[in-house]
């Protein structure tokens, strides 16, 4: 009997340094009868050699479009853009089933490579609760970028690129001597604070030193007279942490902030949801991404006011990719241990079914 196998393959997102499947999380699918077959990637916070310690089989890098077309490839972020149909099963963020920019163009490379998409962002328990997800993480990273962004508002000048960092407690130092030892007098709301994504903005603001009234919690209670809010004007950071599932009133908007004039506190927005090119997205104020090198970019407000910056990353865990990485594959682990029966198993089958479905809405597409 052939034994189960995963092929994780290399990430080719600049600065991106998470795996899907580390070496701790392979070993216990070797120990459990699968073959793991790892790309060799330097670029990944776990050296070649961890993996090859416990088992795996390396292989060339990006080599996966040579892989057998049984074998399931499993990545984290997007493929780089491209018009080859894909005929693998892929397991992976793809960040196509909210109509992102180029949704259609995705998904048409599966259909016509008959491949299949099994989406991390849509495998769910029975609750419809996420199996594995990143959000503690990305709302922790998301409020240290925000507070270094701040610090360098402070000073005159906009933040320089963003490195990982090797631990959490690199990262808090580096954040408390960024704010001059310590964010005590900073400001900061969470809205999604309840969720995953917002614990790990709030933990970050109180490990660096935020007063517990000086970091403002509001969830779907706070937030159901619908926006614009005004309280959000009154803090030094604005952090978004919900999940966005339909249309929903604007949080923040041009006007609103212009309205305020030179008395707004406000000095930056990090968008953790980062649903720049959702049609929904409830921050309308900026229209791109930003990215590690460039991690901030200015608000378009009429230049007798004072700068406002957003952070868009969408891929903030990576600024702690060991224990983020650590964390989402241990999480996974249950799941990717029943793929083998991907047929009958919930979890799977329903990530087919929603992908098929997809699929169909592409006919609507113009």
């Amino acid at each position: 009997m052939t034994r189960p196998a995963f092929w994780l393959r290399c990430e080719k997102k600049e600065f991106e340094r998470r795996a899907a499947l580390t070496p701790t999380t392979a070993k216990k699918l070797i120990d459990a009868g699968f073959q793991i077959i790892v790309e060799r990637d330097e670029q990944r916070i776990f050296d070649d050699s961890e993996y090859e310690a416990v088992g795996c089989e390396l292989v060339k890098n990006n080599s996966w479009p040579s892989a057998p077309k049984e074998i399931p490839i499993i990545g984290l972020k997007e493929l780089p853009a491209s018009t080859d149909p894909l005929p693998h099963s892929h397991i992976q963020f793809a960040h196509c089933y909210k109509n992102q920019a180029g949704w259609a163009d995705i998904l048409s490379r599966f259909d016509r490579g008959n491949g299949t998409l099994y989406d991390l962002e849509f495998l769910e328990d029975a609750n419809g609760r996420r199996v594995a997800a990143f959000g503690f993480h990305a709302g922790f990273a998301g409020a240290a970028a925000g507070a270094l962004a701040l610090a360098a508002e402070r000073r005159g000048e906009k933040l320089g690129q963003l490195n990982p960092y090797p631990n959490e407690e690199a990262m808090i130092e580096d954040v408390k001597k960024a704010l001059g030892g310590s964010g005590k007098g900073v400001k900061a709301l969470v809205i999604g604070a309840l969720g995953r994504c917002g614990r790990g903005a709030v933990d970050l603001f109180k490990k660096i030193g935020l007063e517990d009234d000086d970091i403002i919690k509001w969830d779907m209670a706070e937030t159901a007279k619908g926006g614009p809010f005004e309280e959000i004007l009154d803090v030094d950071i604005f952090i978004n942490c919900i999940y966005l599932s339909s249309k929903i009133p604007s949080f923040i908007t041009r006007d609103t902030i212009s309205a305020v004039g030179k008395n707004r506190r406000l000095t930056v927005v990090v968008d953790v949801s980062c649903d720049t090119t959702n049609p929904f997205n409830p921050i309308p104020i900026y229209t791109i991404n930003t990215t590690f090198s460039e991690p901030t970019v200015r608000v378009d407000l009429p230049s007798e006011l004072p700068p406002l910056s957003v952070i868009s990353i969408d891929h903030l865990p990576t600024l702690l990719p060991r224990e983020s990485s650590e964390q989402f594959s241990a999480d996974l682990l249950p799941s990717l241990l029943e793929f083998p029966d991907r047929n009958t198993a919930r979890i799977w089958t329903d990530a087919y079914k929603l992908f098929q479905k997809k699929l169909v809405s592409m006919d609507d597409f113009p």
